[in-house]
C-alpha cells in the first residue's frame, strides 16, 4: 500500500513541476474555488485532460501557493489494488503514513471517483467531518447524479471540454503573428479536421483516436450496461455521428438497426452519459420540447471525423460553435419547417453559416424571432470574435 501511495504522489519525495501543457482557463477555475469548502468535480470525455489538469493544479499549489507536498494527496480510485478499500480507508492510510493530525488542512485529489459505489455518501462525511478540500474527476455523467442528495449544496461541477482553437494552437506550438492574421483560417481548418482531444492533437496518431472510441464504447457502455449485441451499439454510434447537427428520429434509428424505440432511447442516454454526444431540445414551451425530436452534436469533432470522414464543413463548423456555447444551454428554433441553429437560455439567437448566407425563409424567421441579441456566425473571424 505504501508503495502505491508514493508512486501516486511523487512530490512527497522529489521536487515536482508539471511537465505537460497548461490549460490555463481550467487552472483559473480551480484556483477561483480553492478557498471555499465545496467539493469540486471535473467531468467530461475520457482522455480530455482531466487528470493532467489536476496534476497541473497540484504543481501550482506546491510551487506557487507554498502548500506542503505531504499535505497534498492524489489517487486513482479505479486501481485494482484499491478495489476492496473505501475512500475513507485509503485516506486513513495516507494520514497514518505521514502522521497527519485531524486538524491539518489537506488537499485531496480523487481521480475516477465514481468507481467507488458509495462515493457520494463518503464525500459527504469527509465534507462534514474533515478539513479537506476535495477535487474529484469522473468520465460518467450518469454516475455523478446524486440521487440521494448527499452532496446538494456541497459540490460544484466543472466540465472539461476538448481544446478550443487557441488551446489547439498552443498544443501544436503554433504562434500566429498579428501581421500573419490571415493564417488563422488555414489553421482553423486543420482544427476542424483534428478536433480537440489533447493527445491526438499532440501526436496525430489516428489509431489513438480509434482506440479511444472503442474503449469508451466498450468500457462505459457495452461492459457497464452488460449489452450482449456489441455490433448494434457500434452501429448506433456511427449513425449518431452521421446525424450530428441534425434532428434525430429515434424511430428511424430503431428501424435501421431492427431494435425497439425504447432500446434506441436507452442507447442514446448511454452515449450522452459518456459525453460522446450532446442533445439539444427544440426552443419553446415544455410540451413542444418534449414532443419534438432533439438535435445531436458530437462531443469532439475529431472523434466524429474518424467515423464519418472530414466532410460537410458547415456541419463541423456548427458543431464547434455548439461546443463553444454549450454552457449557455442552447436550444434550436423550428417553425413551419424552417430551422435556426441556436437560441441560448438568455435569449441570444445564433445562426451558423460557414461561408454562406441565410436563405429567404430563414432570413424571415431570423428577423421575426424575438431575442435579446441576434448573431450570424458565418466565418472563422466571426467565430473567434464571439465572446460567450
Amino acid at each position: 500500500m505504501e508503495e502505491i501511495l508514493y508512486k501516486s504522489n511523487p512530490w512527497w519525495e522529489d521536487d515536482y513541476t508539471f511537465s505537460g501543457i497548461s490549460r490555463d482557463k481550467y487552472l483559473q477555475k480551480l484556483e477561483d474555488v480553492s478557498q471555499n469548502r465545496d467539493i469540486i468535480f471535473l467531468t467530461g470525455l475520457r482522455r480530455v485532460g482531466k487528470t493532467s489538469i489536476l496534476k497541473n493544479f497540484i504543481s501550482l499549489l506546491i510551487n506557487e501557493k507554498d502548500v506542503e507536498a505531504k499535505h497534498i494527496f492524489y489517487i486513482t480510485l479505479d486501481l485494482f489494488a484499491l478495489s476492496d478499500m473505501s475512500i475513507q480507508d485509503i485516506l486513513k492510510e495516507y494520514k497514518k503514513l505521514h502522521k497527519i493530525p485531524s486538524t491539518q488542512k489537506l488537499y485531496i485529489f480523487l481521480d475516477e471517483v465514481t468507481s467507488k459505489e458509495n462515493y457520494q455518501q463518503e464525500l459527504k462525511n469527509i465534507y462534514d467531518m474533515e478539513d479537506m478540500k476535495v477535487y474529484a474527476s469522473s468520465s460518467s455523467a450518469s454516475l455523478l447524479k446524486d440521487k440521494n442528495a448527499y452532496l446538494t449544496g456541497r459540490q460544484r461541477i466543472i466540465e472539461v471540454m476538448p481544446l478550443d482553437f487557441y488551446e489547439y494552437l498552443v498544443f501544436k506550438n503554433i504562434t500566429i503573428k498579428k501581421s500573419d492574421g490571415y493564417l488563422k483560417e488555414s489553421y482553423f481548418e486543420e482544427y476542424m479536421s483534428d478536433g480537440g482531444m489533447p493527445e491526438y492533437v499532440l501526436t496525430s496518431d489516428i489509431s489513438y483516436i480509434q482506440n479511444l472510441i472503442d474503449n469508451i464504447i466498450y468500457k462505459d457502455i457495452i461492459a457497464y450496461h452488460n449489452i450482449k449485441n456489441e455490433s448494434v451499439i457500434r452501429d448506433f454510434y456511427k449513425l449518431l455521428m452521421e446525424r450530428s447537427g441534425k434532428q434525430l428520429s429515434l424511430n428511424k434509428m430503431a428501424n435501421i438497426l431492427s431494435i425497439g424505440v425504447d432500446s434506441a432511447k436507452r442507447y442514446l442516454s448511454y452515449f450522452e452519459d459518456t459525453y460522446l454526444i450532446y442533445t439539444v431540445e427544440k426552443y419553446g414551451k415544455l410540451n413542444e420540447r418534449i414532443k419534438n425530436p432533439k438535435k445531436i452534436y458530437a462531443g469532439d469533432i475529431g472523434l466524429k471525423n474518424v467515423v464519418t470522414g472530414f466532410r460537410d464543413k458547415g456541419a463541423i463548423f456548427e458543431n464547434l460553435l455548439f461546443l463553444k456555447i454549450k454552457h449557455l444551454k442552447p436550444s434550436y428554433v423550428y417553425v413551419d419547417g424552417i430551422e435556426l441553429d441556436f437560441m441560448t437560455e438568455d435569449k441570444i439567437l445564433i445562426e451558423v453559416k460557414y461561408n454562406s448566407v441565410l436563405n429567404d425563409k430563414q432570413q424571415k424567421l431570423y428577423n421575426t424571432t424575438k431575442a435579446k441579441q441576434k448573431l450570424v456566425v458565418d466565418s472563422v473571424d466571426s467565430f473567434l470574435k464571439l465572446e460567450v
